[in-house]
């Protein structure tokens, strides 16, 4: 199989791609600088499109002779215009132009963002709820790709992903939290941290495979959150931090903002029903720290 990339130089992305060249597919991925991750466009299986997401010619032409098509870059903008015209529209343009290629499968990645308020015992069949312009745009690209029926189509909704270069040049995650605390650790600085604040954390090469299984998948119309089943705090991750750190003067200081001790959890029953995965972001956890210690 063949398939057309979006994002595959970024962070989630470049995971999926090694993923998906490990099942022994080959790749045409999107990139605005092709050389980012020499290792990567160097690959016998990949080709890089040197171009961006409102390059439509290049992308109409890219798609052909590819059977899927896996959409994981972010197209950003400041307002809600922006992100409708940077995003949003892309996201429906490629679609059209997927399924005019003869692609057969289509991935749309989303985000936990757009399910958006927290409920308990939260799962797929509910009613998506953002509460950002991020959400909201994310729950929009969710819309049309369950509204164009041309194609097999599915949607991925990563929560907090983690990790650390799936190939020797590759690039970790842009959230600083990680850094930040091995940063204060090893300056003997407090690690100021939001009281009760954690998540279902999932590490990047476990997300890329739920791509895979998603992708093999004859399914259509479906949607899996992309989560580990475990809450992990931050509280956690400090205390972790620290105790790698034989001799740190740091301290963990909370800042109490009236966030209830009980996680609200997202169900990741659907995911474990249909592909037999289930995740826990600790059995990467403390390999990650110790790499940021040692950056």
């Amino acid at each position: 199989m063949r398939i057309f990339l979006t994002g595959g130089t970024g962070f989630i992305g470049h995971f999926v791609a090694k993923e998906f060249l490990d099942c022994g597919y080959s790749l045409k991925i999107l990139a605005r600088n092709p050389n980012k991750i020499p290792s990567l466009a160097k690959h016998e299986k990949v080709e890089i499109l040197h171009a961006g997401l409102l390059d439509a010619e290049a992308i109409k032409k890219g798609l052909e002779g590819c059977q899927a098509c896996v959409h994981i870059a972010l197209g950003w903008g400041d307002t809600p215009l922006a992100m409708l015209a940077n995003d949003t529209a892309v996201t429906a343009q490629l679609l059209e132009f997927a399924a005019e290629n003869g692609c057969e499968k289509f991935i749309y990645t989303s985000s936990t963002a757009a399910f958006g308020k927290v409920r308990k015992n939260a799962n797929e069949s509910m009613v998506c709820m953002p509460q950002d312009l991020y959400g909201a745009t994310k729950a929009s690209g969710e819309a049309y790709t369950l509204g164009f029926k041309k194609m097999k189509r599915n949607i991925i909704r990563p929560g907090y992903t983690f990790g650390h270069l799936a190939f020797p040049d590759g690039v970790t995650q842009p959230d600083r939290r990680f850094f930040n605390i091995a940063k204060a650790v090893k300056e003997n600085k407090a690690v100021c941290l939001t009281k009760h604040d954690g998540t279902q954390f999932i590490h990047a090469s476990q997300l890329a495979k739920l791509y895979a299984a998603v992708l093999e998948s004859n399914l259509s119309e479906e949607v899996f959150f992309g989560l580990g089943t475990e809450w992990i705090g931050w509280k956690s991750i400090a205390e972790r931090a620290i105790a790698m750190r034989p001799g740190t003067k740091a301290v963990i200081e909370e800042e109490d903002k009236g966030w209830g001790s009980e996680p609200s959890l997202f169900s990741l029953e659907k995911m474990e029903k249909f592909f037999g995965l289930k995740f826990n972001g600790n059995d990467f956890l403390d390999e990650h720290i110790k790499w940021n210690l040692e950056l």
